[in-house]
């Protein structure tokens, strides 16, 4: 089995960052773009934290999110 990335985020962790995130509701008139889950956000985040690299660099292949501006 694969060791896991460090920026993967397992099921326990999850279950408890989960709660703390605000829940964001839809606007219907203006609902701009489609939000990119949660979690992916997060290791997102994690994967910039432990690769030092900036967030114009964030490989999009990965499914993140477009770095700077996703967020």
């Amino acid at each position: 089995m694969a060791r896991p990335k460090p920026w993967d985020v397992d099921d326990a962790l999850w279950a408890v960052v989960e709660p703390l995130l605000p829940k964001v509701e839809r606007r219907a008139r203006h609902p701009g773009r489609k939000r990119h889950p949660d979690r992916l956000v997060f290791q997102g985040i994690l994967f910039v934290l432990h690769t030092g690299i900036s967030w114009e660099h964030l490989p999009q292949e990965l499914g993140f999110g477009s770095g700077m501006t996703c967020w």
